[in-house]
């Protein structure tokens, strides 16, 4: 069975079929007792949308708690962050054997970064779909 990890949230929005909420996301060290006086720890909001069938039952300000299978986290992060990299060092590698310059390396590798960022872009739909919030 897949684990889950909830997000305490607040209900900002409610439309037929949708409701949005807002998540407090803090820091692993917004739990140590001295988080208030050192400064370094960070909290931050996130609005999330969940599509639910059941979006009547819920009112702006309604306390809700948000619902994500951690294994979607973990695609999630994949596809945002180590994808992207391993795109990255790999385009800058094959471009540098292939004897290009230095400057057209550097230049060819981000632009290969960024046709993934606009592939993502144009798949968003089919992501949305796969990566879903619940509410409870």
């Amino acid at each position: 069975m897949e684990r889950i990890a909830t997000h305490p949230a607040t209900v900002t929005q409610v439309e037929p079929g949708r409701v949005t909420a807002l998540m407090r996301v803090a820091s692993a060290c917004a739990t140590c007792e001295a988080h208030a006086r050192c400064g370094f720890s960070e909290s931050k909001d996130k609005s999330v949308q969940v599509e639910t069938s059941r979006w009547q039952q819920y009112k702006v300000g309604d306390s809700v708690t948000i619902i994500i299978q951690s294994g979607n986290g973990m695609k999630a992060v994949f596809i945002a962050y180590v994808m992207p990299g391993l795109l990255l060092l790999g385009s800058f590698v094959g471009f540098y054997l292939l004897g290009l310059g230095d400057g057209l390396t550097a230049l060819l590798s981000l632009l290969v970064v960024a046709l993934y960022g606009l592939f993502l872009y144009l798949i968003r739909h089919k992501l949305q779909r796969k990566f879903t919030f619940q509410i409870k």
